[in-house]
C-alpha cells in the first residue's frame, strides 16, 4: 500500500508550494527515485518545469512535461496524462486524489495555507485514513 506524507508550508502562495515541491524532488533524486509530479493544469506543470530548471544554482534536475518521449528521464510532469511505469513517488499539486495513486510506492501531498489548498487537503487526508493508508504529517 503506498506510504503518504502530507508536507504543509508556511505561506499561502503557488511560488513556496512549488518550491517545497523542487526541494521533496532533490531528496528523492538523491534516494535515485523516479518521480512524478501531479498538477491541476498546463500552466501550474508549466511554473514547475521552469522551477526545476531554476531554483538552485548548485543542482541541475533532468525533467519534462508528459507526454515525453525522451528516456531516461527521471523526473516528470504531468496534469492530464498517466504517468508511465516505474512508478515509485509521487508529488500531488492538484486537489484532487490522483486516480493512479496506487502505482506508487510513497506519495508526498503538498500543501500551503491557502483556505482552499488546505481544506481540500484534510478532505483528502480523511479518505486515505479512512482507506487504511500509512499517513505522515509534516508541519514546515
Amino acid at each position: 500500500m503506498t506510504r503518504i506524507a502530507f508536507y504543509v508550508g508556511q505561506s499561502s502562495n503557488l511560488q513556496a508550494r512549488l518550491l517545497l515541491a523542487c526541494k521533496l524532488v532533490e531528496k528523492a533524486l538523491a534516494q535515485d527515485l523516479h518521480i512524478y509530479i501531479h498538477t491541476d493544469h498546463l500552466t501550474t506543470s508549466t511554473r514547475m518545469d521552469e522551477l526545476l530548471w531554476t531554483y538552485s544554482d548548485l543542482s541541475f534536475i533532468p525533467h519534462a512535461i508528459t507526454p515525453n518521449t525522451e528516456q531516461g528521464l527521471k523526473v516528470l510532469i504531468g496534469h492530464d496524462n498517466e504517468p508511465p511505469e516505474p512508478c515509485e513517488f509521487l508529488i500531488n499539486l492538484s486537489n484532487e486524489i490522483p486516480s493512479f495513486l496506487e502505482r506508487f510506492e510513497r506519495m508526498a501531498e503538498v500543501l500551503d495555507q491557502e483556505e482552499t489548498i488546505l481544506v481540500a487537503g484534510r478532505k483528502r487526508y480523511q479518505i486515505y485514513r479512512k482507506q487504511g493508508y500509512n499517513l505522515d504529517y509534516h508541519q514546515l
